[in-house]
């Protein structure tokens, strides 16, 4: 017990002193997670729009498809990622693997279907209500997605809170793709990993309540952005 106690008061200090590991690994996290983030967001949401206004014929397997992508096991991407990326493989020559970018690559494929899922539910339901309005103005495909996706641009916001998310909590793939390299790939989840085999359990708790600390301010943005909290009534 003693040393649990110390560890979280090593922990506590190396938080508030902004020990310079710890503030350049949460750096490089946010730095990662936050480039996923806009590249996943520029693919999910006008994917999950045109999923919303245009029907074809293999729409509701598309859907289904996205639906069922959104519990992808990381690991598996991570190692898809890894093949890709190798020397012995299509795009190894880019020399991509173990760098950020290819932890990129990796927190990109995983939140896509998350955001996508999340946003065409808010899409379709908003679609149902515009059809006709936008329908009689004789708008076209493109008039009416940017249409969607500018009146629901807060529960887009929310989807994309949600990715993040699941992207800075991440550990599977970013350790297959980024190796967890000292200054170059190591992040937040990797790094309490390794210094609590290590032992230094001072900082690896305190990396861990950075990224509480990022999980709850997610968490009190989505709840303040979703509005579910209305006259005071949760």
């Amino acid at each position: 017990m003693n040393d649990l106690w110390d560890g979280l008061v090593q922990a506590g200090w190396l938080v508030i002193t902004l020990d310079p590991e710890l503030v350049e690994i949460t750096l490089r996290s946010l730095q990662v997670t936050l480039t996923a983030l806009v590249i996943a967001c520029f693919i999910a949401f006008p994917v999950a729009a045109l999923l919303s206004v245009r029907r074809f014929r293999l729409r509701r397997l598309v859907i289904a498809v996205l639906n069922a992508l959104m519990g992808l096991p990381p690991v598996v991407v991570g190692l898809i990622v890894y093949v890709l990326l190798s020397r012995s493989g299509p795009f190894g020559v880019l020399g991509l693997l173990f760098t950020p970018t290819a932890m990129i690559i990796a927190q990109v494929i995983i939140i896509v279907p998350l955001i996508a899922s999340i946003a065409h539910q808010s899409l379709r339901d908003l679609w149902a209500q515009y059809h006709d309005l936008l329908i009689s103005m004789n708008a076209t495909q493109g008039q009416r997605i940017r249409a969607l996706l500018w009146d629901a641009r807060r529960a887009l916001l929310t989807a994309a809170l949600a990715g993040f998310g699941r992207a800075i909590g991440e550990v599977g793939a970013i350790m297959i793709v980024g190796g967890n390299i000292d200054n170059a790939t190591r992040v937040l989840t990797t790094a309490i990993a390794l210094e609590t085999g290590r032992g230094d359990f001072a900082l690896a708790l305190g990396l861990g309540f950075v990224l509480i600390g990022l999980a709850v301010a997610v968490n009190l943005a989505i709840h303040r952005l979703g509005r579910t909290e209305v006259e005071g009534r949760w």
